[in-house]
């Protein structure tokens, strides 16, 4: 379904603000990036946008968008890239010479980026790899060896730990203290799934690439 013109231009800013920023903006800010005189206006095009299923709520009431295709750099051809714009010594220093090298996109940082999915997370346990609450956790449909990290599903229910594979059982280790590891010894009945390998994360500090 087509936006109108002025609905398109409203979801566009949204997306710009998210993108530099990740998190969505208040009614205040949506309204004055967008030239509206009050914040109520915001709320009608938030509403508007929700009923045309461009952007829907959380379980606690907050606006996000529908699609993160639209969200994530390299998600479709329209985001945006990076340009690189020359050279820089990591020694003696030297002339500075602007050129164009090309472009960086998503698909530069992640192999294999259409394998590539995020979840947004919940809790601590894993504070002490800088992954913590709200962090968006970028996981690959790849195989997970023992020690890294994955998303585990199990009985219906998913966390985010170090996985050590133990003969018959499942050691889920958290990077923090705090939280005790997780012993998993399903029966014949039941399944684990690892749903993704951790390749990276994103917070309002940047993208943080794994270490591993």
């Amino acid at each position: 379904m087509a936006l109108t013109k002025k609905r398109q231009q409203f979801y566009d800013n949204l997306l710009s603000f998210f993108r530099r920023h990740l998190r969505m903006p208040t009614h205040r800010e949506a309204a004055k990036l967008n030239g509206l005189k009050s914040a109520n206006s915001s709320v009608q095009y938030h509403q508007a946008l929700v009923a045309e299923g461009f952007l829907k709520k959380d379980e606690s009431g907050n606006y996000i968008f529908s699609s993160p295709v639209d969200v994530w750099p390299g998600g479709n051809d329209n985001n945006a890239v990076i340009p690189v714009l020359g050279e820089i010594t990591a020694g003696a220093m030297q002339e500075a010479v602007e050129s164009d090298l090309g472009e960086l996109t998503f698909d530069h940082l992640f192999p294999n980026v259409d394998n590539v999915f995020a979840l947004r997370v919940k809790g601590m346990s894993m504070k002490e790899l800088d992954i913590t609450d709200g962090d968006y956790v970028l996981l690959s449909k790849t195989e997970l060896r023992s020690g890294e990290v994955g998303a585990v599903l199990y009985n219906g229910e998913t966390t985010l730990k170090k996985v050590y594979k133990e003969q018959n059982r499942l050691r889920l280790k958290p990077a923090n203290p705090e939280y005790d590891d997780i012993i998993l010894e399903p029966g014949e009945s039941e399944e684990v799934r690892i749903l993704g390998k951790y390749v990276g994360h994103l917070n309002e500090h940047g993208l943080f690439k794994s270490p591993f």
